[in-house]
C-alpha cells in the first residue's frame, strides 16, 4: 500500500511514517523544501514529494497513486485566526479536493483534528462526540477542517481522529515545561487543578494507521486518549520532575492573573516582531479549563490499545530529549 502523509517532517505525521515504512508500506511525505529530514530520509520505503497545502495543483500530482492519506499537517500557532483557517481549513480543503478528483476511491482518508475542535469539559466528564465549543482560535479552524472532511464522507471513505495532548520523541511545544523544570522552576498556574488527557506520539500514530486498516464505516470520529484518565497540570509536572531525577529549586504558584499578564505580552512581541506565538491570552485561558474525553469506541471499533502509559512515557521523553542533548 502506498500512503501519503501530510505533516511528516512533524512530530506526530514522523511517527506515522515510520509505523508504515516499518510495516512495508511505501510512504509518500509531503514536505516543503525548508522541512527537517533526517528522521525520515533513514526509514525505508520512503519517497519525498515538495509541496504545500496552498498549491493545489501539486497537490493534484501527491495523491495520484495513493492508496490512502493520513493528514496530519497543520498550524499549531499563528498571528491570527486568518492564518489559522488560511492553512487548517483551507490546505484541508485543498487535499480534500484533490483527493475527490484523483478518479479513484481512496481506501481511507484520515483527518488529525485535536480535542480542542470540541472545547473542553464543563463538567469534568469526557466531552460527547457531537460537543462543537471550541474556545481558541486554533480549535475553531480544527474544527472548520473537521466540517470540510466530513462534508465529503459520502464520495471519500474519512475517520477523523480527535487527540489529546500529544507528548514524546521530536515535541517541542510541551518541551518548554521540562526545559523550565531543568532549569530550576515548576511553574503551576491556577493551583495546577486544571485537568487534561494525554497521549504518546508513537501511540497516536499507531491508531491512525489502524483508522486505515479497519472496516469502519466513513464519517466516523473518534477521540485519543491513553486511557490513564486525566491528570491535573500540578500532577503531570511533578511526574515530569520526577522523571527528570531532580527537584526544582522554585515550586512557583503564579496567579492566574499574572499568568494572563505574561501571555498578553507575549502577544505584544509576537505582534511587534510578527511571529506567531504559542501562549496567547486565548491559550492561557484554555489551559485552566479540563479536557477530557473517552477513546472507548476508539479502542473497540478501531481495535487500537495505546502501550505507552503516561509515566512510562514521560521516563521516555526525558531520556530522548537528553540522548540529543536537548537537556
Amino acid at each position: 500500500m502506498r500512503v501519503l502523509v501530510t505533516g511528516a517532517s512533524g512530530q506526530l505525521g514522523g511517527h506515522v511514517a515510520a509505523l508504515l515504512a516499518d510495516r512495508g508500506d511505501t510512504v509518500r511525505a509531503l514536505v516543503r523544501r525548508t522541512s527537517k529530514r533526517s528522521h525520515l530520509a533513514k526509514l525505508p520505503n520512503l519517497e519525498f514529494f515538495e509541496a504545500g497545502l496552498d498549491q493545489p495543483e501539486l497537490l493534484n500530482a501527491a495523491v495520484a497513486g495513493v492508496d490512502a492519506i493520513v493528514h496530519a499537517a497543520g498550524l499549531v500557532k499563528a498571528r491570527d485566526f486568518d492564518e489559522f483557517f488560511t492553512v487548517n481549513v483551507g490546505g484541508t480543503s485543498n487535499l480534500i479536493e484533490a483527493a475527490r478528483l484523483r478518479g479513484r476511491e481512496l481506501r481511507r482518508f484520515v483527518y488529525v483534528s485535536s480535542l480542542e475542535a470540541c472545547g473542553p469539559s464543563a463538567d469534568g466528564k469526557p466531552v460527547p462526540v457531537v460537543q462543537e465549543s471550541p474556545v481558541t482560535a486554533y480549535g475553531r479552524s480544527k474544527l472548520g477542517a473537521e466540517k470540510v472532511v466530513l462534508a465529503a464522507k459520502d464520495v471519500i471513505p474519512v475517520v477523523v481522529l480527535r487527540p489529546g495532548a500529544i507528548y514524546g520523541p521530536r515535541d517541542v511545544e510541551i518541551f518548554a515545561a521540562f526545559q523550565a523544570i531543568q532549569r530550576g522552576l515548576l511553574p503551576i498556574v491556577g493551583g495546577g487543578n486544571a485537568k487534561a488527557v494525554w497521549i504518546y506520539g508513537s501511540d497516536c500514530a499507531a491508531a491512525c494507521v489502524r483508522a486505515i486498516d479497519a472496516d469502519v464505516p466513513s464519517g466516523r470520529v473518534y477521540f485519543v486518549d491513553d486511557g490513564c484518565g486525566p491528570l491535573t497540570q500540578k500532577q503531570m509536572l511533578l511526574d515530569a520532575e520526577r522523571a527528570l531525577g531532580k527537584r526544582a529549586l522554585v515550586h512557583a504558584n503564579l496567579p492566574v492573573p499574572a499568568f494572563m499578564g505574561v501571555a498578553r505580552a507575549l502577544e505584544i512581541v509576537g505582534r511587534i516582531s510578527g511571529t506567531p506565538v504559542m501562549l496567547t491570552r486565548e491559550k492561557a485561558n484554555m489551559l485552566l479549563r479540563d479536557w477530557i474525553c473517552s477513546s472507548d469506541a476508539t479502542r473497540r471499533e478501531l481495535d487500537w490499545t495505546p502501550t505507552v502509559p503516561w509515566k512510562e512515557g514521560v521516563a521516555r521523553t526525558v531520556r530522548w530529549y537528553r540522548d540529543i542533548h536537548w537537556l
